[in-house]
């Protein structure tokens, strides 16, 4: 933990923060902790001006072009790493090496041997290490993960998953090209499986424990350098459940939609997602998706609590790391849970390559 949170002069428990990259889900954690109590964001970085001005306008006193310039100037609590994946790295070395705890968007890393050096880097450091899997903090997967753990339906032979989105490109029609990153699979670390499937992972052995990747196929709906859909079968020897798994950055879903789908077939009877949303999903997720509309011709900022459903959950899950720190606690999702899910994206991707190898040879024909 960050020796400098027990060595205050003063009895406040208010953690300052810095927030590493406000683009778009960094713009989202810098305007939940603006809101949260006992925390103060002091600073900002990013290196697209227009971002740092968005952060200046949502409140930040003082905005960095360069994260390292931001660590090494400002003496912070927690630094949250909303940076794209190939930097999440040399982000969290550099806070370890001054003594800053972070909470890292996910994916934590572009792979299990980057995690493994992120995290030998953190703990020489003596810092904390959380991940945004916000897929635990949304009420309809917690009420499946309490009706589950509550026995309901007893066992569950079978499962299935899947998470949607509209992937870099956004909605039809693309006005503006995506980071170039975002469509590098060295950049990024991978497509779909690294992008949505990640949090597939997370929540899954959250509910079944440790899982085995039986087979694993990848593909492109558009002519991508990066997978854009990706199924993925697995198998939790714990519980003795299989478990279907596709992820895709595909559907040009109009908002309100919930894009994650979860069931667990159990021996007597079913437990979906679908029936924990809010009462009020539809109703409050579409009046804050026309605010946030409006907001683009009036030139107000976006409501980041809008659509709610979502955005309440990254909220949470970072409320939750600080509550954590203040405490001198463990994260509730930690850096080694970001790893693992990591790994089985990597096993899926295996199994995939693997495949697909096969699928190319063909036998050799011969004439008789």
């Amino acid at each position: 933990m960050n020796t400098a949170l027990l060595s205050r002069e003063s009895d406040s428990d208010t953690l300052t923060l810095g927030i590493l990259g406000v683009g778009n889900i960094g713009m989202v954690h810098l305007k939940s902790a603006r809101v949260m109590a006992n925390v103060d964001v002091l600073a900002a970085a990013d290196a697209v001006p227009e971002n740092r001005q968005r952060a200046e306008r949502a409140g930040v006193d003082r905005t960095y072009e360069d994260y390292a310039t931001l660590l090494d100037s400002e003496s912070i609590d927690v630094a949250v790493v909303a940076l794209p994946p190939f930097l999440h790295a040399d982000a969290v070395e550099r806070a370890a090496e001054v003594g800053t705890d972070v909470f890292v968007e996910k994916p934590l890393a572009r792979s299990t041997e980057e995690a493994d050096r992120l995290l030998e880097a953190a703990k020489s450091g003596g810092i904390a290490v959380g991940v945004d899997h916000t897929l635990r903090y949304q009420p309809d997967v917690t009420g499946v993960k309490a009706a589950y753990d509550d026995g309901r339906v007893g066992h569950v032979p079978y499962a299935s998953m899947t998470r949607l989105n509209d992937g870099p490109l956004g909605r039809p029609p693309v006005e503006r090209s995506p980071p170039g990153w975002a469509l590098d699979a060295d950049a990024a670390g991978g497509g779909s499986l690294l992008e949505l499937g990640i949090h597939c992972f997370d929540v899954l052995e959250w509910l079944f424990g440790d899982l085995e990747v039986q087979s694993a196929a990848t593909g492109c709906t558009l002519n991508l350098p990066i997978e854009d859909a990706a199924t993925v079968l697995l198998r939790a020897p714990e519980t003795g459940t299989t478990i279907t798994l596709h992820c895709g950055s595909y559907q040009w879903e109009e908002l309100p939609k919930v894009n994650t789908r979860l069931r667990l077939e159990g021996i007597t009877g079913t437990i979906s997602n679908e029936d924990y949303l809010p009462e009020n999903f539809y109703a409050s997720a579409a009046t804050s998706a026309l605010s946030n509309v409006a907001s683009r011709v009036t030139g107000d900022e976006p409501d980041v609590f809008g659509p709610t459903f979502y955005l309440r959950a990254h909220y949470d899950a970072l409320e939750a790391f600080l509550d954590a720190i203040r405490a001198d606690e463990s994260p509730p999702v930690e850096g080694t849970d970001g790893r693992r899910s990591i790994e089985l994206a990597e096993d899926a991707y295996d199994h995939a390559a693997r495949r697909g190898s096969e699928e190319l040879e063909m036998p050799e024909v011969t004439s008789i």
